[in-house]
């Protein structure tokens, strides 16, 4: 019998004045989205197999909540967003060929192992901007998430941006197989640069590619970025550094370089990601607390190629930072109790009455 009052590991129940906070910084979130012209979209909890199955580029399979429906499909439930979003833009917005923006927000499931200390339900919003492939689409995206978290309540954050081609164009140009790339991805992910450096040795590649290689987990600024950019020999590496060095700029133009910062070691579990990659860091948090990135080849799954970009809010961690930020989180409202006795009771149902009509929150008690 006690078990059945606890949650399963990795989910959790949500109440009180953190529930508030949580309600009230999603409509903020979703406010913003609003002003920078995002219309809210509603998809379903559980989606196909395939619509997150590894040729998309998604969660790993093992790490899908699965399950059949009477017909012998397999469905999960939504680890992400971002491919529903897509399959949703094809099938009902891109007939007239205009730019699609898309919000939402609603609960995701991973089965992540407990270990990694994650939830396995989280909340999440975010938005969509497809059908524009250019820088000025990047930098849209990234001022609306540099709005978002300052009018979330954030006032110290970095936005760290990457590009996808470097290290790409740097991985193709030292032939190396997946299997290699994989791990040379997790070595930098953590920041561990001499496991990196045996790797690449170990197989072969020169020692300038090594260098070039184990650079992508550099902070770099605007001309260092320069400076890069005449050592790199392909040009796919070379075209994401000028990428960047455009969507720099143009950050400055929307006067908002001070929360930027380049990133060159910024990679993702999510393969669909083709081009720009960002991700949202704040004091008091110990992951990003926002995050998206270009995958215009995403669509193309889904039988319509058009470009796109996106982000995504953590509602789970945006409220934990805040919280460990100082800010307050909305305390709930105090009920009035009226009391009363049998001979005026009429009376204080009309008082009680009076309450709620006015947005008071009111109870009575017989005493």
């Amino acid at each position: 019998m006690e078990k059945l009052i606890h949650t399963p590991e990795g989910v959790r129940d949500i109440y009180g004045s953190e529930l508030a906070m949580r309600k009230s910084v999603n409509e903020k979130i979703l406010s913003t989205f609003n002003l920078y012209g995002y219309k809210e979209i509603e998809t379903p909890t559980f989606e196909y197999f395939d619509i997150f199955s590894k040729e998309i580029g998604t969660t790993p399979s093992r790490e899908l909540y699965k399950f059949f429906d009477r017909e012998g499909d397999t469905l999960v439930l939504r680890p992400d967003f971002t491919p529903s979003i897509a399959r949703s833009a094809v099938k009902y917005f891109m007939e007239d060929g205009k730019p699609v923006r898309l919000s939402y927000s609603g609960r995701a499931f991973t089965n992540n192992l407990n270990l990694q200390g994650k939830l396995k339900e989280t909340t999440q919003s975010g938005a969509e901007l497809i059908g524009d492939g250019s820088v000025d689409a990047d930098c849209d995206v990234l001022a609306m998430v540099i709005d978002t978290l300052k009018n979330a309540g954030f006032k110290r954050f970095t936005v760290s941006i990457g590009e996808v081609g470097f290290f790409k164009g740097l991985c193709e140009e030292a032939a190396l197989d997946e299997e290699s790339i994989l791990k040379l991805r997790e070595q930098i992910s953590v920041k561990n640069y001499y496991g990196a450096g045996e790797m690449l040795k170990h197989r072969g590649v020169s020692k300038k590619l090594q260098e070039l290689i184990l650079r992508a987990g550099d902070v770099l600024d605007k001309e260092e970025l320069k400076e890069l950019a005449d050592d790199v020999t392909n040009e796919m590496s070379k075209a994401a550094i000028q990428r960047l060095i455009e969507i720099y700029d143009v950050m400055c133009m929307h006067g908002m370089e001070e929360y930027i910062s380049i990133d060159l070691g910024m990679l993702s579990k999510l393969n669909y990601y083709t081009g720009l990659i960002f991700k949202a860091y704040t004091y008091g948090a110990g992951d990003a607390i926002a995050k998206g990135g270009r995958y215009d080849g995403l669509l193309g799954r889904f039988g319509h190629e058009a470009p796109a970009i996106g982000c995504v809010f953590l509602l789970d961690d945006i409220v934990s930072a805040l919280l460990a930020a100082g800010v307050k989180g909305a305390d709930d409202t105090e009920v009035q109790v009226v009391e009363y006795g049998e001979k005026d009771r009429r009376a204080a149902f009309e008082k009680i009455a009076e309450l709620r009509k006015s947005g008071k929150p009111a109870v009575g008690k017989k005493v």
